[in-house]
């Protein structure tokens, strides 16, 4: 049996340490990226509503001024 005190056995801890930190890191950046794109299709979809609904807004003014006689503003 080996002592812990072995060269060896220190330099695969370190290779071990440094493949799990580097693991993590890339988890989290992959993970942080797509969290990133998802919000950013969210925000989209959100726009697109909000495009909607302006040009609905617009269209049912546009309504009530020609068949109430509303003045134009």
């Amino acid at each position: 049996m080996s002592a812990v005190n072995d060269p060896q056995i220190w330099t695969l801890i370190g290779v071990f340490a440094a493949v799990m930190l580097g693991g993590m890191t890339l988890m989290t950046t992959l993970i942080n990226r797509a969290m990133a794109a998802g919000f950013a299709a969210v925000d989209a979809k959100f726009e697109a509503v909000y495009v909607k609904l302006d040009h609905l807004d617009r269209d049912v003014s546009a309504l009530m001024r020609r068949e109430f006689g509303m003045p134009d503003s």
